[in-house]
């Protein structure tokens, strides 16, 4: 915590929070949480191992892709297991979010940037299904080892898509105000 300041953004298993209060002799910080944070994501008023990560600054590396700690929707882990040296995986994203989800896409799981490997539309439109491929060092350096079927998971969308959608929208005669 030696470069965060009050007021400067970290995000918490993917939701972006905001510092108010540091302790930087006990390596802790504080965070004032609204209810729609909580209505909107998971796992942020459990007790266990988060995902912490700060803001990206200008200047930085981009190791992933643009992550804004904007949750979009809640997802359901299906599957997850070991298969040979890495991991398998699937989650269930509800339908507001599966027009987002494509083969070698973007997408950020509890706050961590990974790739899609495969979409499965479900056949009554209720949403998809996406397999994703973990790496050990993800495993080893994340919080994402702790998930099992049955997990609620923090999913958002890649910046890009929501923008091109956006532009879209626009200039096909739609909404002005989202």
């Amino acid at each position: 915590l030696d470069d965060v300041g009050l007021g400067d953004s970290i995000a918490l298993n993917g939701a972006c929070m905001t510092a108010v209060l540091l302790d930087r002799a006990n390596n802790q910080f504080a965070i004032d949480i609204s209810a729609e944070s909580l209505a909107k994501t998971s796992g942020l008023n459990d007790r266990g191992t988060v995902n912490l990560e700060k803001a990206l600054r200008a200047n930085d590396r981009l190791g992933g892709h643009i992550v804004s700690g904007h949750v979009d929707g809640i997802g359901n882990v299906t599957h997850f297991a070991e298969v040979g040296e890495s991991w398998e995986l699937r989650i269930a994203a509800p339908q507001g979010l599966s027009k987002y989800m494509a083969y070698k896409g973007s997408i950020t799981v509890n706050g961590v940037s990974l790739t899609v490997n495969k979409v499965h539309d479900f056949d009554d439109n209720s949403g998809c299904e996406i397999s994703i491929n973990i790496i050990p060092h993800t495993i080893e350096n994340t919080s994402l080892a702790s998930l099992s079927a049955g997990s609620a998971v923090n999913l958002e969308i890649d910046t890009v898509a929501r923008y091109v959608e956006r532009m879209l929208s626009v200039s096909q005669g739609g909404s002005q105000f989202l």
